[in-house]
């Protein structure tokens, strides 16, 4: 615990900075979370605060929005916030102005779910909550209108890398890493006979392969980095088994999901490399899949323009379409 509150102090220094240059009338840079503008959400219904694990913890509830046009079900997105895995408890701040309002307006019900963090317990325990959220949508799909037949990922910075992790997964359970055993799909919730597939992933600025974050420009953490913290304290250099399984590239393969990824090119806290090794290697796999690299783009701020908002909802629209035929 000792260490994860050095980090996080560290962490929260160093974007602290960054809060009081970026906030604006309309919005700012909310702690790990990016830039985030003040939602003005139209909904026909929202649910807050729904425990999606069927226990009594805040870091295992969601909110529920469905869009202003009533409809008997809607195609879901399980939209995940940023904060360098270090927050239980950040939905209400999960890119709610900006990729959340783009997908409600085009249709889309959206599910916020807050998860475990580094400080709670160790991974793979934050992929195993969203897994949970993805089985609950399903088992849930009557009471909130969900249209199980779509439900995908989309997530920010450590998000992007939940909501990867969602893609390149799809129906392993277990993983073998080398000598490491990772429990992907784990036990938590009251569905768990309920499938955790996904059909298509958005991917904004995620840290994707964890074994090779140095490969650019970006944020230094001191003695320990984020990551370092979720496997329980250890080092790449120590345990790179850990590493390879915590990262969604080591999953790739040519049965994976559509996953579009954005990310910006002068981004110093996940470095822009992430995302282009992301689709290089999901292109050689045979993936289908877009990537959108914008050159002025940093850790958030100046990438949820109109254009590649749009760019996301044409891909999720255009994944449905090609699911139907």
């Amino acid at each position: 615990m000792k260490l994860f509150l050095k980090e996080l102090a560290v962490c929260a220094a160093l974007i602290g900075g960054v809060t009081s240059a970026m906030a604006q009338e309309n919005g700012g840079f909310d702690g790990f979370g990016g830039f985030q503008q003040k939602a003005k959400l139209e909904v026909s219904q929202q649910w807050k605060d729904v425990n999606y694990a069927g226990d009594d913890k805040a870091y295992h509830t969601c909110d529920i929005y469905l869009p202003k046009q009533e409809k008997a079900a809607y195609p879901v997105v399980v939209h995940i916030y940023g904060s360098a895995w270090f927050s239980n408890n950040s939905k209400g701040s999960a890119d709610l102005g900006t990729i959340v309002k783009a997908l409600l307006d085009a249709g889309y019900a959206v599910v916020c779910p807050n998860h475990r963090s580094s400080g709670d317990a160790q991974w793979p325990a934050q992929i195993n909550d969203i897994k949970a959220v993805i089985r609950f949508i399903r088992g849930e799909a009557k009471t909130y209108k969900f249209d199980p037949s779509f439900i995908a990922t989309s997530g920010f910075s450590s998000g992007g890398h939940l909501a990867s992790m969602c893609g390149t997964t799809n129906g392993i359970k277990v993983a073998k890493v080398g000598k490491e055993r990772v429990d992907i799909e784990g036990s938590l919730g009251n569905y768990t006979k309920k499938s955790s597939r996904v059909n298509a992933v958005c991917d904004w600025s995620g840290p994707v392969d964890l074994t090779n974050m140095d490969c650019d420009q970006h944020m230094t953490f001191g003695a320990a980095s984020p990551e370092d913290v979720m496997l329980g304290g250890t080092t790449l250099a120590k345990d790179p088994d850990k590493y390879r399984g915590l990262s969604a590239t080591n999953y790739i393969d040519k049965k994976d999901v559509p996953i579009i990824i954005f990310h910006g090119e002068k981004d110093n806290v996940v470095p822009c490399c992430q995302g282009k090794k992301f689709y290089a290697l999901l292109k050689e796999a045979g993936v289908k899949t877009e990537a959108v690299f914008v050159p002025e783009g940093g850790h958030g701020m100046g990438m949820y323009s109109a254009e590649n908002l749009q760019k996301m909802v044409d891909f999720f629209d255009e994944v449905r379409t090609a699911k139907k035929k």
